[in-house]
């Protein structure tokens, strides 16, 4: 999987998801984010144009220290030429972000000189 690292040094990739295991997936550029140790957080604005149905909420410790409570949703990813289902946190922020669960047994390469990003 190939991405780029963007003109504020962001480390993106595209990632397919959709709200059912059969559907066309859609993809969206996720922001890697490895002090965030889930699987994704998308903005409720695409979770809810894409029709993610909500499954529970979690707890989550802020950068801050604070502790929140975060509403979760499934979804179905296509990583690596599988679909599984896994967790989504919604957020209102402006950027997906991926975390390390989906990064675990993979290599990651962000090449800042070159503005690239590798993950196999």
């Amino acid at each position: 999987m190939r991405g780029i690292v963007d003109e504020s040094l962001k480390a993106l990739i595209e990632v397919p998801i959709g709200a059912e295991y059969d559907v066309e997936k859609e993809p969206i550029s996720v922001w890697i984010d490895t002090a965030f140790n889930g699987g994704l957080v998308i903005a409720r604005q695409h979770i809810d144009r894409l029709g993610f149905k909500q499954s529970s909420t979690t707890q989550a410790v802020l950068a801050d220290g604070r502790m929140v409570d975060l509403e979760t949703f499934t979804c179905y990813l296509e990583w690596f030429g599988n679909v599984f289902r896994t967790q989504v946190v919604a957020n209102d922020g402006e950027f997906p972000l991926l975390g390390t669960r989906l990064l675990a047994g993979r290599q990651l390469v962000i090449d800042y000189k070159e503005r690239r990003v590798t993950l196999d």
